[in-house]
Order: C-alpha cells, then structure tokens, then sequence
C-alpha cells in the first residue's frame, strides 16, 4: 500500500506541478503570457502565483471557486492553488449569478479568488487578486497531494437544466499529458501556442498547461471577442506555431484562407465537434508545414483521448465528409456498443465507450447520474459517450454523430448528418448546415435545415438537389436561412439555440 501511494504522488507531483515549478525560474526573461497584446514573462507569472499562494496556504479548503478572467491573476491563480494541493472551480464572468451561485452551492465553495474590478459573489470569502500585495521571500515549495486528489471541476449543462459537475482528478491530467507526448507532440521554450477557450471549457486545460510545462508562450483569446477574428489576427501576427481550435473556426476563416499563410505553424489540432475534411484541405494549404490532428474527447475523459493525423494529398477515413476521430491515446481503452449494452462487431455502428486513466471518478454529488453513465465490462469500468461511431479491425474510430442526433421518421432510422453531408455538397462546402428535428404537438418528427448565410432563392434548388441523393424521408419539410449561426460557450454551432429560432418561427 506505501509503494501505491509513493507511486501515485509521483504522477501530477512530477509531470505538472515539478515541471510548472521548474519553467517559472528556468529563464524568468522568457514570455509566458500574450494577453490583450500584452506580454507577461515567467517571472511575472512567479511573482503572481507568489502573492496569491500567501493567502491559500492556511486556507483548509480543498476546492476554490475561480472567476475565470482573461488574464495574468487567473492563470497564476491555477498554478497557485495546484502548488497548494487544491482543485479550481471555474466561475464565468459573463454567465448568469444564478448559475455561478448554483455551482458554489453543489460544491459547496466558502472561498472565490476573483480578479475583476468588482466581484458580484455575496456569502463567500472572496479574495481579490489583483489587490494582493507582491512577497519579497522567495516562494516555497509546492505542496505534494495524492493523485486522487482533485485538480479541477468542470460544470457542463445538465439534461435536467441543472449544471453538471465533472471532477477531474490530478491522476487524469497527469495520464493526459503522458498520452499527449506518446502522439509525438513535442513543445519547446520556443513555441507560440494558442489559447482560444474559455476557463470553463476543458480544451482551455491542454491550451495552456502543455506551453508552461514546456516554458512556451500562450497568447490568449478574451472570451468577449469573435473567435475566429481573434485567431485570424493571432496567426498573423504572431506566427503561432501551435493551435488547438474547434472546426467551426476555420469553417468562418475559409473566405480568408489565401491571405493566410503560416510556415510556422508546427502542430494545428482540432477537437469540440465534427471536422468537415473539406474545411481542413483548404486550412492544410495555409499552413503547409504543420501536423494536422483531428483530436476526440469528453470532459469525462479529460480533454482528449483518441487522435488521427490528417494526410496531406492521401486518403483519410471519413464518415459524410467528417473526418474520423483515430484510435486511442495511451492507455486509454475504446468499446463500440449495442442498444442491449453488447460489443459491437468491427465496423458495426453502436454507442462509443471509453475507459482507462484519463476518467473521471464520476459526476459530482449525483451517484444517479453517475451509474447510469458508467459501466463494468471486463473488469474495466467505462463511459457511455453517447456518440454513435463504429470501430475496425485495427481499432480505428469512425464518427457519426451524437447518439440523440439519430431519429426515426415513418420507422426508418435516420443520421442527420448524412442530410447535412449532402446539403453542405449543394453550397460547394461555402455554407454552414444543420439538419434538426422539430416535433409537433402530437411528438411527430419532421425534419427541418438551417443555412448558414443562405440566399433567400435557395430553398427550391437545394430541395430539389437533396432528392437527387437522399430517399423522399429524409427531405427536410423547411430550410431556415440564417445569418449566423448562433454559438454556445465552448465555440462549438449551438444547434439547440438554432432549433428554438426555428419553433419560434413555426408559431
């Protein structure tokens, strides 16, 4: 039992926390944060991560609620409170009190570090960063603390309209960041990385961790701006040479693709919601020197845990023009199920299921919620994704979609993305689609498609091109131009936003 646990402090302790330890005082001159267009160098961040640490250390609390600001306090806040041996709990600045307030209560959080001018939290400590005096003494330490200790908890929407807590463990991000380096990532001091997310999205983790265990520089993206301008300007003005972006990014940089040209852009990464492989055949041309990965992962299974490289000028596997999601990092174990809970057959579609070190303990304070998510099989305990994909014989994944994005119409079983396959083919890949289904009062299904800046004379020509391809059930009763397609806080298209504009236009 004492070489288990001597064995398990010596995960997050030594791949994250000794690491981050080391690149603030390796080279204190070099940048660690571009914010605003504002550089901050690692001693900077030490100097940051100091002061808040001086009010943590005789805190008994193990987790802290974080108003999850875009600058230099919240991002030494996370070092400090991981040097502390506690977990964060992000807070979004701009999300209603109510639901702040509700994540406070289900954590039960008695302390917030906030970094805003003001802070809007009543009832709780709450310390205000940028209001801390610097320490002259040098900083101690870090403290050591289990790897089944807490680094974070991520709040998602739940289905109940109540956020959901996901706790990941300091075990999971360790295992994250040893699988990330066997793909054969390599980051260096010298790297330009992007950070496009916010705190409260778990691509945020990988965004920023990865380029300070490595002593890079990370130039982040202010939740308030428009994503894809923000990292349009990055690109070109700094010549990043790593990202990690959701697809609909370059989907909105197509139009500007031939302005872009980035030879130093090293690894380009992709993960959040389906890659459309005509959207990355276009991006491979503006950055002909990077590898380019199509990355997969719940929050439940920390960040990412399945990844495929694209191949320029080559064949890459495809299920209606998204490009697969690969096999799984190290240690992970993948399963395809059926609807009767059985193992698929090689290229048989069922129910995506992940296990391994990077899964999270279960959702927070919710054992209801949690045993219907997880499962043993083989002495494995794994996660229903509720992703439908189907697996080969050398296990490699094909997407098809979201489970509850497959519907029944006249009893045929339908995938809604092979509807926007075809209608995305109609606008030569220039137009954003999405098929939905919209029920009547008497729960009839009916099948309608939003376009994404779609001329007002489309309609008759894009019916008439679906009934080319697609049999008379899959023909949407409506298409919807839009002019942009509304997004959710983790930059991925929000569909159910796009649904509830279409039932308000059918009332």
């Amino acid at each position: 039992m004492l070489i288990l646990r001597l064995f398990m402090n010596m995960g997050f302790n030594k791949i994250v926390v000794n690491a981050l330890w080391h690149a603030l005082y390796e080279d204190t001159s070099r940048n660690a944060f571009c914010i605003n267009g504002t550089f901050f160098t690692y001693q900077d961040l030490a100097e940051v991560v100091s002061k808040i640490r001086s009010v943590l250390c005789d805190v008994p609390a193990k987790h802290i609620g974080l108003v999850a600001n875009d600058d230099l306090e919240t991002y030494a806040s996370i070092l400090a409170l991981w040097f502390e041996g506690k977990c964060y709990v992000p807070l979004h600045p701009a999300q209603p009190i109510e639901r702040c307030n509700d994540i406070i209560d289900q954590v039960g959080i008695e302390m917030v570090l906030d970094s805003s001018k003001e802070t809007r939290y009543e009832g709780v400590k709450v310390t205000m960063t940028r209001q801390l005096s610097l320490i002259d003494e040098p900083m101690a330490a870090p403290c050591t603390a289990d790897d089944s200790e807490l680094a974070y908890i991520l709040f998602t929407s739940g289905s109940t309209g109540r956020p959901k807590g996901v706790p990941i463990t300091r075990g999971n991000v360790s295992a994250f960041v040893t699988a990330f380096r066997d793909l054969g990532f390599r980051l260096t001091a010298d790297d330009r990385c992007l950070q496009m997310f916010d705190l409260t999205f778990d691509l945020s983790v990988q965004s920023y961790l990865l380029p300070l265990l490595n002593g890079a520089c990370v130039y982040t993206i202010s939740f308030d701006r428009i994503k894809y301008q923000a990292v349009f300007e990055l690109l070109d003005d700094y010549h990043l040479t790593f990202t990690m972006m959701v697809p609909s990014v370059i989907h909105y940089l197509r139009p500007y693709l031939d302005e872009l040209h980035i030879e130093e852009l090293r690894y380009s990464l992709f993960a959040g919601e389906g890659l459309n492989l005509d959207d990355v055949d276009c991006w491979a041309r503006s950055v002909p020197n990077a590898a380019i990965w199509n990355v997969y992962g719940p929050t439940e299974c920390t960040i990412y845990c399945t990844g495929l490289q694209y191949i320029r000028g080559g064949e890459n596997r495809n299920v209606n023009g998204i490009m697969g999601i690969g096999r799984a990092m190290k240690d992970v174990h993948t399963i395809v199920i059926d609807d009767n809970g059985r193992a698929c057959k090689p290229d048989e579609k069922g129910e995506l299921c992940l296990a391994g070190p990077q899964l999270t303990p279960g959702y927070w304070a919710d054992e209801e919620k949690t045993r219907t998510a997880f499962f043993l099989h083989e002495g494995q305990r794994y996660y229903k994704t509720g992703d439908v994909c189907a697996m080969n014989a050398t296990d490699d994944i094909l997407y098809y979609g979201r489970k509850d994005s497959q519907i029944k119409i006249q009893g045929y079983r339908i995938e809604l993305s092979e509807i926007e396959h075809v209608a995305r083919k109609y606008f030569d890949e220039r137009n954003a689609v999405v098929a939905l289904p919209v029920y009547d009062r008497c729960q009839n299904c009916q099948i309608h498609l939003a376009v994404e800046q779609g001329k007002a004379d489309s309609e008759v020509g894009l019916i008439d091109y679906l009934h080319r391809y697609l049999p008379h059930y899959m023909i949407p009763v409506a298409v919807h131009e839009l002019g942009r397609f509304p997004q959710n806080a983790s930059n991925k298209i929000d569909r159910k936003k796009i649904a509830e504009l279409i039932q308000a236009n059918n009332k």
